[in-house]
């Protein structure tokens, strides 16, 4: 029998046979960035129905931690972001790492698992705690020194596109967004609480990560032109969700005549993003996980990323599920201001994703 059969057959025994409370094993999960809560909620839970102990710790930046007490979910706040410069991110990860070291030490867990925390990856290997590594982006530089135990990712992102022994690659169906799109259920009362009116077409509109490292410059221009386009078209509704204060007070102050006659809105709370999204009529993004979220939904979606496009955005491009906004000019020829039509039942996958990703969890940990 292959090592993949072994843990595939592990992760069917436990399944159907929970861990005793008195032999079962600490998952320690850490939450990075806002995206990372509504994924890793259903999967806590099922980790928990099987009888295991999770330890949660959150990087306190990007709302994670306001998104994690919407969720419910009790957690350590560690850490925070420090800007996009390449030393201080470098120091900020070592610090991070070991403001999360007395905690670790503590709880001992058996496993990391994360959605590509840089801080848990390197505590991980100093400690030899065996970690999983999530993602969905292969371009990202999360491991230039150090590497995962396994990594998690979906079945269209290719071999030659991750720098780990293939042996340690596992697979999900579907993408990452797959996994909590099936316990979505829209808030009819949303627009009403937001203040946000049923006349107008309502755009959700997100701003590109400025302090990520695959930041281009070109998602900025993008972005201005999408708001100068939408600020001058009637009876059209920006909502805007900032990534940091920062950011928002930039949009405040460069649009400040569209802020003031509410054709443009910032939202000066937390909401749940799904019910955001299931209500707008389309949405535009300078991120992944919100155009990914769109297009699980069938919410028309349109992208203004101008990064190393990936293989899930490729693939929800060339299926048609997802419209990429390269230049200024695509803004007004394929940018298309539509009523949408919200059907009584929403999309859903059939859970395998979740499934999966659990499985192989379970089977990694007993392994």
């Amino acid at each position: 029998m292959n090592l993949q059969s072994s843990l595939l057959n592990q992760a069917a025994v436990n399944k159907a046979d929970p861990v005793p409370a008195c032999t079962r094993k600490k998952i320690w999960i850490d939450l990075d960035n806002s995206p990372h809560v509504p994924f890793f909620k259903p999967i806590i839970e099922e980790l928990e129905t099987r009888g295991y102990s999770v330890l949660l710790t959150a990087r306190d930046c990007f709302q994670v931690c306001e998104l994690a007490e919407l969720f419910n979910l009790i957690c350590k706040p560690v850490g925070r972001h420090h800007g996009k410069h390449k030393i201080l991110k470098l120091a900020g990860l070592c610090l991070r790492a070991s403001q999360m070291a007395p905690t670790i030490l503590r709880e001992k867990p058996d496993l990391a698992l994360s959605h590509g925390s840089r801080g848990q990856l390197l505590l991980s290997a100093v400690l030899r705690i065996p970690s999983i590594t999530i993602f969905d982006y292969e371009f990202t530089k999360a491991w230039a020194l150090i590497h995962p135990s396994w990594v998690l990712v979906p079945e269209m992102i290719p071999d030659h596109a991750i720098r780990l022994d293939k042996r340690r690659i596992r697979r999900y169906p579907g993408i990452k967004e797959d996994v909590y799109i099936p316990r979505f259920k829209p808030d009819p009362t949303l627009k009403a609480r937001l203040g946000l009116s049923e006349d107008q077409l309502l755009v959700t509109v997100r701003p590109p990560a400025t302090e990520a490292h695959y930041h281009n410059p070109e998602s900025d221009r993008l972005f201005a032109a999408v708001i100068d386009f939408l600020g001058v078209t009637k009876d059209v509704l920006a909502v805007v969700l900032p990534r940091n204060e920062k950011q928002a007070a930039s949009i405040r102050k460069t649009w400040m005549n569209l802020c003031t006659n509410q054709k443009i809105v910032i939202l000066n709370q937390v909401v749940d993003g799904l019910n955001l999204i299931w209500h707008s009529d389309l949405v535009i993004s300078g991120g992944g996980t919100m155009n990914r979220e769109a297009s699980a939904l069938g919410v028309p979606v349109y992208s203004i990323f101008r990064g190393k496009i990936g293989a899930v955005d490729r693939y929800l491009a060339e299926s048609g599920r997802l419209v990429l906004l390269e230049t200024i000019d695509d803004i007004r020829t394929k940018l298309v201001l539509a009523r949408r039509h919200r059907p009584y039942n929403r999309p859903c996958s059939n859970g395998s994703a979740l499934q999966t990703i659990v499985q192989d969890i379970v089977a990694i940990v007993e392994a």
